[in-house]
């Protein structure tokens, strides 16, 4: 739950990043997105990245607790 919920957010701010990138590189003043659809659907695969991204990151964690915890059984 905690995952999804700073993915949602983090999710958000990268669109603003993102575009700001762009305007940035192209020299424009703004940018149109062409409606809700497609800000949601920027939003939703910045969600899905982010989210792949904390689940990979939370499994290397306990991961390594685990060989930590038999390594100090073991000796």
């Amino acid at each position: 739950m905690v995952r999804m919920s700073i993915a949602g957010v983090a999710g958000f701010i990268l669109v603003f990043i993102e575009s700001y990138i762009v305007m940035q590189f192209k020299g424009y003043q703004t940018i149109e997105f062409g409606g809700i659809s497609p800000f949601v659907s920027v939003w939703a695969m910045n969600f899905f990245l982010l989210f792949t991204m904390f689940t990979q990151l939370k499994n290397w964690y306990l991961e390594r607790e685990e060989s930590e915890d038999s390594y100090s059984e073991r000796y």
